[in-house]
């Protein structure tokens, strides 16, 4: 039997309203990566069995905490191999993903599997963030690059400001983090708003798991 409805099941769990085309490519996603990590290690070997639980639905943590109105534009900083901005793009096909890392290999996986998904919402870019020039983003989306303080300085000339009201309340920089972080909130000089993943989505994985928001 096909295990991998199954494991979508664990995201169906928390989301509904998903078109065919969005499952089909969430469930393309095991095979792809399980292939890739096999030739260039993006994912750690004893969590690629673990994908949907410690990869997609984390990433989709900020989805559930977050509305984005379509026309929306994303940076994904230190994507590595392409999360939380594939699973995003995904989860949002009219918001544009523009997802960027340092390490050109990584970069390879994910235009390997956002081609192989059929995503035409993500571009990427191989660079640092300081590195990147002339563009602004709505919000910048990282997971577990680098510490807050760090993420604030390279992101916050790369966001715009907030223009309108209620337009979107996806702005600013969203980390995905986890563990001890009250040193690391205190060096950033940064006042996140700090929400627990684990009111979201049950699993013990995410028990120590945050999404901390800085605005501009």
């Amino acid at each position: 039997m096909d295990k991998t409805p199954q494991k979508l099941e664990l995201i169906l769990q928390y989301f509904a309203d998903f078109t065919e085309q969005q499952l089909m490519q969430f469930a393309a996603l095991e095979a792809l990566y399980k292939e890739w990590n096999s030739q260039i290690n993006v994912i750690s070997r004893k969590d690629i069995d673990s994908l949907y639980e410690k990869h997609v639905l984390h990433s989709l943590s900020i989805a559930a905490a977050f509305d984005c109105k379509p026309g929306t534009e994303i940076l994904d900083l230190g994507t590595g191999g392409g999360f939380p901005g594939i699973p995003l793009a995904i989860f949002y096909p009219e918001t544009h993903f523009h997802l960027a890392d340092s390490i050109g290999k990584k970069l390879k996986v994910v235009d390997a599997v956002a081609e192989a998904v059929g995503l035409k919402n993500i571009t990427t870019q191989h660079t640092r963030a300081e590195d990147i020039k002339n563009r602004k983003f709505d919000a910048v989306v990282s997971r577990a690059v680098a510490p807050l303080g760090d993420l604030w300085r390279w992101s916050k000339p790369l966001i715009r400001k907030k223009t309108m009201p209620g337009n979107n309340n996806i702005n600013g920089l969203i980390c995905l983090k986890g563990g001890d972080l009250a040193q690391e909130i205190a060096d950033s000089r940064c006042r996140p708003f700090i929400t627990q993943i684990h009111e979201f989505f049950k699993e013990e994985y995410f028990r120590d798991k945050v999404l901390l928001h800085v605005s501009v």
